[in-house]
């Protein structure tokens, strides 16, 4: 058998192996819409007239007088953290970076399966729930998307997240541990803090967005943990019997 035959044999293996790893994800994708469109309705059509409600939409306006207007402030800096085009960037590299390491796509298939599947479920979401964005001055250019989830915040979530899976994963020492947890919590609670104060998204946006993200990635990170991904059989014990950072 030549070469270029067993490349075509694990190619094909390794592409019905993702497929059947979407086909099993969409299951819990098409739940999670249902439950962020349930959530969706509750937010915008029962709390508005309530306590909750009106907090949610006075802290946008009491934001705008302690905000940075001139030059770049950290907020935009933090903020750009999961805008679309870093998030692709990030996704793109760790996924690469991680097949190097590793020599499997167990790990990149992760950062890929949590980062896309997200968004899929924010695009749904937002289809089926038009909220408007705050009524205050906004410091970003707003997206065509519905307010309700932050995008943002759902994304940071799942790759920053991911990212500290994997480390956790690869890792016996606990103080790596602890600091990727920490890190990879704060930049998804900055980023949420960043998007509310700079008038682009209720709190409650963001809440229900992290929520999307930690759920979405708990499925992942399980599905993964449980099967054959990406064609390797061993796939969901290998890497936590060989510690690869000491």
């Amino acid at each position: 058998m030549t070469a270029a035959r067993v490349f075509e044999i694990v190619r094909s293996q390794s592409l019905r192996s993702i497929a059947r790893d979407v086909a099993w994800l969409l299951i819990p994708a098409a739940c999670l819409v249902a439950v962020m469109v349930g959530l969706g309705y509750l937010v915008t059509e029962v709390l508005p007239s309530t306590a909750i409600g009106k907090w949610d939409a006075e802290v946008p306006r009491r934001l705008v007088e302690y905000r940075q207007q001139d030059g770049v402030s950290e907020s935009k800096l933090i903020t750009s953290l999961s805008e679309t085009p870093t998030i692709v960037a990030l996704t793109a590299l760790a996924a690469a970076v991680f097949r190097w390491k590793f020599g499997r796509w167990r790990e990149s298939l992760v950062v890929i399966y949590a980062v896309v599947g997200e968004t899929g479920i924010f695009m749904a979401t937002t289809l089926l729930i038009d909220r408007p964005r705050p009524n205050v001055p906004k410091l970003d250019a707003a997206p065509p998307t519905s307010s309700f989830p932050s995008g943002h915040t759902a994304a940071a979530v799942c790759f920053y997240g991911a990212i500290a899976a994997i480390i956790i994963w690869h890792t016996r020492h606990r103080w790596i541990k602890v600091v990727a947890v920490v890190v990879c919590a704060a930049v998804p609670l900055t980023i949420g803090g960043s998007r509310v104060y700079r008038g682009m998204h209720y709190p409650t946006d963001v809440l229900v967005g992290g929520l999307l993200g930690a759920i979405w990635l708990t499925v992942v990170l399980v599905y993964v943990r449980t099967h054959d991904a990406g064609g390797r059989r061993d796939a969901a014990v290998d890497a936590d019997r060989h510690v690869v950072i000491r």
